[in-house]
């Protein structure tokens, strides 16, 4: 999901490490992270904006984007998506993906590109292994690319053309 999470308020609800890989994507994403939890990882609470160390209580969501209900806790779980439907508010449900609005691609950057890749929840596991493989393919100067490219657009170049053999050498890569 590409969504501009710049100064949004976003909930997780949970403590562990599926947790703490959620909050990390959104502070990559300059989201203001809330994490609510009885129990939550240093590094965890380190890295939230907020965190409130009890358990979920309705209300909780209140003036959410994006909720992430990550617990070990089946009903704790249902409830959070409960109250964030309730509220109109996307959730993403850990340990039930279908019970949630979205699932969360497995994220490869390089500077502005980015490459998703989703099973669409049936495996985060497989999803991580197919980016980890991309990630070789899709080295550093990547990053390069789309900047120029970006510069030249906000100038009015036609900076395709121009690029067209590096970025062919860099497909070429892909194709083996």
């Amino acid at each position: 999901m590409f969504l501009d999470l710049d100064g949004k308020r976003c909930v997780v609800v949970g403590g562990g490490e599926v947790a703490n890989r959620k909050a990390r994507k959104l502070l990559q994403a300059r989201a203001r992270v809330v994490v609510v939890s009885p129990e939550v990882r240093p590094e965890l609470a380190s890295m939230a904006l907020e965190v409130h160390e009890r358990p979920y209580e309705p209300g909780d969501l209140e003036g959410a984007f994006l909720v992430f209900a990550t617990t070990d806790r089946r009903e704790v779980n249902a409830a959070v998506a409960r109250e964030a439907q309730e509220r109109g508010i996307p959730v993403n449900v850990a340990d039930n993906p279908p019970e949630g609005d979205f699932a969360l691609p497995s994220t490869l950057r390089r500077g502005h590109l980015q490459v998703a890749v989703s099973t669409g929840g049936a495996s985060p596991t497989l999803a991580r292994r197919v980016r980890k493989e991309l990630e070789d393919a899709f080295g550093p100067e990547w990053a390069g690319i789309v900047e120029e490219l970006s510069r030249a657009r906000k100038s009015g170049r036609k900076a395709e053309a121009e690029m067209e053999e590096v970025v062919e050498g860099c497909l070429s890569r892909l194709r083996g």
